[in-house]
């Protein structure tokens, strides 16, 4: 059984939030910092103030320029804020050195993430994914902070002449880091079983895929009738789901729901969830569902289409899915041709996808229309075509 999640975000705390605008970031700074503020509130955070530096480049000791750092004190101690969090992924000596300057608690995205998902993993596997992942995230960081970790199970007694606690924390973490990898290997090599079982069956895979919040558990419920959690909040779900779906001409398909992606995506979570993800390599076709009445609904295409591909998913087939489509036609029960306009004015949000469809899983507008192409790109000939192409 896997260990108990820890908790490496704030509960109930006040949080200021700080962002760095550098060059090539795919999502504004201001907009990642309002994202961030969701992350934050998600993980039982209040937000009671944010600033943004401008950079080219991120200060090597504390990330941010020395008046900056000033400033967030002097605001931070102004609004009465508990916790500072960055909106980037900090070094460890960096939180270290923030947190003597501060004298409070610096956190960093990474560990909102890490937090939520926490929160959200029931199975046996997401949790094993997301204990690793902290695991991996939180050895560099013991040093002043073993205070995180609980006693693990073999301590008593473990520790040699003159090793200090915290070498001794070191090595219990990476032995667990260790236990972790090989029960997640054990999951990796069930799951390749069953997908050379659904090979054998010759049932065709759909994977939807998109950015957290999107709406793709509201389709997966719509298309396959699963009872699967669905809400307005950032990573509802977080174990993969897949269910059997009927097509009207009598065909059948497997329809997997994953786990929504996020801009700056912690790379220890990309790692653990390797295994999870390897299923997006072996859809026949992808969903990438987007939410097309978000205002940076473009930004996050492109960063689910930029996760793909650092995946190894890039060159699977996939269609785009244009969700939400009752916040943009608030008129009545759109007709097809009208659903069709706005998926040809908003197709390219995803330049690779064959086709595009715009709907309203939740007011189940153009669903029929999703599944005709669905079963269009399933075809005999389709799947035989993506059959020779591996």
């Amino acid at each position: 059984m896997p260990g108990k999640l820890h908790t490496t975000a704030p509960t109930g705390d006040r949080a200021y939030l700080v962002a760095a605008d550098l060059p090539g970031a795919v999502i504004a700074a201001e907009d990642s910092l309002e994202e961030l503020a969701e992350l934050a509130t998600s993980a039982g955070a209040r937000v009671v103030g944010a600033t943004i530096q401008r950079r080219r480049t991120p200060t090597a000791a504390t990330y941010i320029g020395k008046g900056k750092l000033e400033e967030v004190g002097a605001d931070r101690q102004e609004l009465g804020a508990n916790v500072v969090i960055f909106d980037d992924e900090l070094s460890p000596s960096q939180q270290r050195n923030l947190e003597e300057e501060l004298g409070i608690k610096v956190l960093d995205r990474t560990a909102l993430i890490l937090d939520i998902f926490a929160t959200r993993a029931s199975t046996r596997e997401g949790k094993l994914q997301v204990e690793l992942a902290q695991m991996q995230y939180l050895l560099p960081r013991l040093a002043g902070q073993w205070s995180h970790l609980e006693r693990m199970e073999g301590a008593i007694g473990t520790r040699g002449p003159g090793e200090t606690q915290i070498e001794t924390d070191r090595r219990l973490v990476r032995s667990r880091i260790d236990r972790l990898r090989k029960d997640l290997k054990k999951v990796q090599t069930q799951r390749e079983l069953y997908r050379r079982q659904r090979r054998r069956s010759q049932v065709p895979v759909v994977a939807l895929v998109g950015y957290t919040n999107a709406g793709k558990s509201t389709i997966m419920r719509r298309l396959s009738g699963a009872n699967v959690l669905a809400a307005n909040k950032l990573f509802a779900t977080l174990d993969p789901v897949t269910r059997r779906v009927n097509l009207e001409g009598g065909d059948v398909f497997l329809l997997s729901d994953t786990v929504g992606f996020i801009q700056k995506l912690p790379t220890q979570l990309v790692a653990a969830f390797r295994a999870t993800l390897e299923e997006l390599t072996e859809a026949h076709l992808l969903l990438h569902v987007v939410d097309v009445s978000h205002p940076h609904a473009a930004d996050q295409a492109e960063v689910v289409a930029r996760t793909l591909e650092a995946i190894g998913a890039g060159d699977r087939r996939r269609v785009l899915v244009l969700n939400k489509a009752d916040r943009l036609l608030d008129q009545g029960t759109p007709g097809l041709e009208e659903l069709a306009v706005l998926a040809r004015d908003m197709g390219d949000l995803d330049p690779a996808a064959e086709a595009a469809v715009a709907i309203s899983a939740t007011k189940e507008w153009g669903l029929a229309e999703l599944k005709r192409v669905i079963e269009e790109r399933l075809a005999p000939a389709a799947t035989q075509a993506w059959s020779a192409g591996r």
